[in-house]
């Protein structure tokens, strides 16, 4: 791998600065820094940025286009990457999930999980799933229905090349704090009960650049962070 060219290496100062904020959140919830993951999301910043972003220790990237992935992939052949992808997925973008990533948190429907299920299949492969969940009132925000949670896990218990890890949500956009705590909250939440219903879920991944602090304080395990490490898009 090459130096990282002098003009990105901003990143390593973002990734210093986002990683004491994590801890410092982490603290004053009372929590052990060890427990929360951080995700960088590289979408729409290229090869380049994202080698530099490796030079960093970094090798699990975030990405909300299956073609980003694709097109990524082809640049950076070799090297270890996990893409994880966290944008809504429609189902013919199945084919390329299944050969390129190691991870979907953006689970919303039993549609897209047959069609995975398939490629899967055919590729041999198995991935970890987030189920993504609406807790926002947004009509911009996707994700299944809080109350069609229960019904979908049971469903996808014979799903062998789905490993369900947890739970993902974008919260509210919204100058309330409290409104956007009550997203996070509601999702720690419907953790909790599917565990009584014995689906061992793990992982909540919620927060992202601007309300990870909130994320954190009401139980987040990862927080996908872009800006705050990447630069405005």
């Amino acid at each position: 791998m090459t130096d990282a060219p002098n003009h990105f290496s901003y990143l390593a100062a973002n990734w210093a600065s986002v990683r004491s904020r994590v801890d410092a959140a982490c603290h004053a919830a009372g929590r052990d820094p060890d427990e929360v993951s951080i995700l960088p999301v590289s979408k729409t910043f290229g090869p380049d940025v994202v080698r530099v972003a490796m030079a960093l220790g970094l090798h699990r990237f975030g990405e909300n286009k299956v073609q980003e992935i694709r097109s990524k992939s082809e640049a950076l052949a070799g090297e270890r990457i996990d893409w994880v992808v966290i944008g809504h997925l429609q189902t013919n973008k199945a084919k390329d999930v299944a050969r390129l990533a190691s991870e979907v948190q953006s689970l919303d429907r039993l549609e897209l999980a047959d069609a995975l299920q398939r490629r899967l299949d055919i590729e041999d492969r198995v991935i970890d799933v987030l189920i993504e969940v609406k807790t926002s009132p947004e009509d911009s925000k996707h994700g299944l229905p809080p109350e069609q949670l229960p019904a979908i896990l049971d469903a996808l218990r014979p799903y062998d090349r789905l490993q369900v890890r947890g739970l993902m949500t974008m919260a509210v956009q919204s100058d309330d704090p409290a409104a956007v705590r009550a997203c996070f909250r509601q999702l720690r939440e419907l953790r909790d009960a599917a565990k009584v219903q014995g689906h061992d879920l793990p992982r909540l991944s919620m927060g992202m650049s601007g309300d990870f602090p909130l994320a954190i304080a009401e139980g987040a395990t990862e927080i996908r962070v872009g800006t705050a490490i990447f630069g405005v898009r």
